[in-house]
């Protein structure tokens, strides 16, 4: 595999930036000797996030709604829009909020890198498939969405921050691309956000019930972090338009998931089934062929190992 595109930025904004996913990048453009502008407005990101950052030279945190407003400072040579709540306990929570920040602040980031002659790079996700009818999803499928069921809100916030991205790079000609983000997993998750992973592992560490929806034979692709924000920082550095999928091609079983995380907490929990949640994806898994062609780009960290790094965080959140 060749070696992943990187690119010297000097000022970059980072919507979101408290975020999980966000929060891990404004590090890693501070390590790679950049400026960066967080801008977020806590609704779902997390002070704790980026409190460690706040002491570093150069980083700079807006507490601000990118869907009113985006107020930085100095002109940025890239924007990273990552404003909005990613997990269903949250959009489901912040409906209208949900819809607001894919459309409006999506437009006000992108005037924001208009403006600056920024490079562009939003956040989709793999979403946008939907229930999928294909499997693996590759950047040319148009996925199988409902826009009225309740996570449309979502799926259909990012759908529209697609179809904006690219008529705004079209009719402005606005440096941009699109990145889709496969289910990413890491530190800084929270417990009760809904998601599988955090789930998983904060009742296996409490050694409640592992509580796996429906008959647990869905499939998830698990990303780890580090490996999903350098898949993003080389699509920015590129210059393509994208999409482009950003995952790991190794796919999971809901209760195979359950089932390691239990053997490596080393937990007593049992599996208790639940509901599944209404128009929940039967598969989710990316076809990687363009970001390993075109980025030099795909994923190095193992789920164990993956999994291992995101306990052990966990583990030592509940002992401060």
């Amino acid at each position: 595999m060749s070696t992943v595109i990187s690119r010297k930025w000097e000022h970059v904004v980072v919507t979101g930036g408290a975020g999980f996913v966000g929060s891990h990048l404004c590090g890693a453009l501070l390590d790679a000797g950049a400026a960066v502008t967080c801008v977020d407005d806590l609704s779902t990101g997390r002070p704790e996030n980026t409190a460690p950052l706040l002491e570093r030279p150069g980083f700079t945190l807006v507490r601000a709604d990118v869907a009113r407003e985006l107020p930085v400072d100095r002109p940025p040579d890239l924007v990273l829009h990552f404003a909005s709540p990613a997990s269903p306990a949250d959009y489901l929570r912040l409906p209208l909020h949900t819809m607001e920040t894919g459309s409006l602040g999506t437009r006000n980031a992108l005037e924001l890198a208009r403006e600056s002659g920024a490079r562009f790079v939003l956040a989709s996700t793999s979403e946008v498939y939907g229930d999928p009818q294909q499997n693996p999803q590759d950047e040319r499928y148009w996925g199988n969405v409902n826009p009225v069921g309740p996570r449309s809100v979502y799926d259909e916030a990012k759908r529209f921050g697609e179809a904006l991205t690219t008529a705004h790079a079209e009719t402005h000609g606005t440096d941009t691309c699109i990145v889709r983000l496969f289910n990413t997993y890491g530190p800084r998750m929270r417990g009760h956000d809904g998601r599988a992973v955090p789930t998983f592992v904060r009742q296996a560490l409490a050694g409640e019930p592992l509580t796996v929806t429906g008959d647990g034979l869905q499939t998830r692709s698990l990303c780890y972090v580090d490996d999903t924000v350098a898949g993003v920082l080389a699509a920015a550095a590129h210059g393509m338009r994208g999409p482009v999928n950003i995952g790991n091609p190794g796919e999971i079983t809901m209760l195979a998931l359950a089932r390691l995380v239990i053997a490596l907490v080393g937990s007593r929990s049992e599996i208790r089934y639940v509901e599944r949640p209404v128009d929940d994806p039967a598969v989710r898994c990316p076809d990687i062929t363009l970001a390993r062609d075109k980025l030099g780009w795909e994923p190095l960290v193992g789920p164990e190992e993956g999994l291992r790094r995101t306990i052990d965080w966990f583990r030592s959140e509940a002992g401060r």
